[in-house]
């Protein structure tokens, strides 16, 4: 009655949490880091920049593991 789940919808779900894990954690301590390091403000832009890439590249993970789940 259960299928073996598609190790290639597995690897790529581990790909988007890790994407989403890691762009939430840049996002949460850009601030702190910037602060820290005593960068300009623009590398902390820089930082969200990157993680909404990141939160972008695991959204279009996730349609494309839906688009195949659903063959």
């Amino acid at each position: 009655m259960t299928e073996k789940p598609d190790p290639d919808i597995a690897r790529a779900g581990r790909q988007a949490a890790l994407a989403i894990a890691g762009g939430g954690l840049l996002a949460i301590f850009a601030p702190g880091i910037v602060r820290v390091t005593g960068l300009p403000v623009r590398y902390e832009f820089l930082a969200y920049f990157i993680s909404i890439a990141c939160f972008i590249w695991a959204l279009s993970v996730a349609a494309r593991m839906w688009q195949k789940r659903d063959k």
